[in-house]
């Protein structure tokens, strides 16, 4: 989880850095476009598509439980507010980043000062050629490149190639699937659950069988004082869903009994008890699973002190 955290201050941080080239173009287009619209931008074969509502988690308190937490302790992060004037649990409103075998391509929305993020940016060694900018992130193979959208809408891309953010120009001719009503979400592809990816400790059971869905969809919003994550995966047919929903059933009642045997009960604040909280029904040929999620493991997972 803190790498995922860490993640995020990343998209944050490189959303502000190329925000700034475009300031003086980007305050006159005044256009609006919708989430569902920048996802028609971002490549979608074998790729991992997440997106965020800041500004929805902000309203909900949600935010807030940044507050404590050791990204803000961070001397890099610290410095880079002090020098640009952005803190991203303030000035960023959403994001959708697109984990793209050739890269990271992001869409980020939010308020940026863009005379001293223009100055961090030369500071940094980068370039513009009108209107693309690039700059070398963390590593050599890690080329930053970006462009305004909109005064508030920044396309950005992490690649080899030093000009990939140039793919998110135009949407696609097609339309776009259906945008999740939830402020955070991720699109799964099923490549990505098979056998021996990289996925969270303790989560593998869980993953196996989705492999041959045709969609995962992983949703998260408030629920009264918590958080509520569901599940939503397409398959074949009604068969195969019946199939994985018992499935899915038998591996978190295993779990259960694991932890009893360890535990006495399972706790709410880590990962194995929120897993030990599913629930799972098939509907058609679509399999719905539902957890909730406390707020001692949020706190837990982006390292707060208790």
């Amino acid at each position: 989880m803190r790498n995922t955290k860490r993640v995020w201050v990343a998209v944050a941080a490189a959303a502000t850095v190329c925000a700034a080239v475009f300031g003086g173009i980007a305050w006159r287009r005044q256009r609006t476009l919708t989430p569902a619209s920048w996802l028609r931008r971002l490549p979608r074969q074998d790729t991992l598509i997440a997106y965020i509502d800041f500004a929805a988690l902000r309203r909900a308190g949600i935010l807030s439980l940044l507050d404590g937490s050791k990204v803000g302790e961070e001397p890099d992060y610290r410095s880079f507010v002090q020098k640009t004037r952005f803190d991203y649990k303030q000035d960023l409103d959403a994001a959708m980043v697109a984990f793209a075998p050739s890269g990271k391509f992001m869409l980020l929305k939010g308020r940026f000062d863009w005379t001293s993020l223009r100055a961090y940016v030369q500071a940094q060694g980068g370039r513009c050629d009108n209107p693309l900018c690039r700059m070398t992130g963390s590593a050599p193979e890690r080329r930053i490149s970006f462009f305004p959208v909109l005064s508030s809408l920044m396309a950005l891309a992490v690649s080899q190639d030093e000009s990939a953010a140039l793919r998110m120009t135009s949407p696609a001719d097609a339309p776009g699937p259906e945008m999740p009503a939830a402020p955070v979400w991720l699109s799964i592809p099923p490549s990505a659950l098979k056998p021996g990816s990289s996925l969270p400790a303790g989560t593998s059971m869980f993953a196996r069988g989705m492999e041959q869905a045709e969609s995962v969809l992983l949703t998260f919003a408030p629920e009264g004082p918590r958080l509520a994550a569901r599940l939503e995966v397409r398959c074949r047919n009604e068969q195969d869903a019946a199939d994985l929903s018992a499935q899915l059933a038998k591996a978190t009642g295993l779990l259960r009994q694991m932890i009893e045997r360890e535990r006495q009960k399972p706790n709410p604040a880590d990962l194995s008890g929120v897993l030990a909280a599913g629930a799972f029904r098939s509907e058609g040929a679509r399999v719905r699973g539902y957890w909730p999620i406390e707020r001692a493991f949020i706190e837990n997972a982006l390292g707060q002190e208790r």
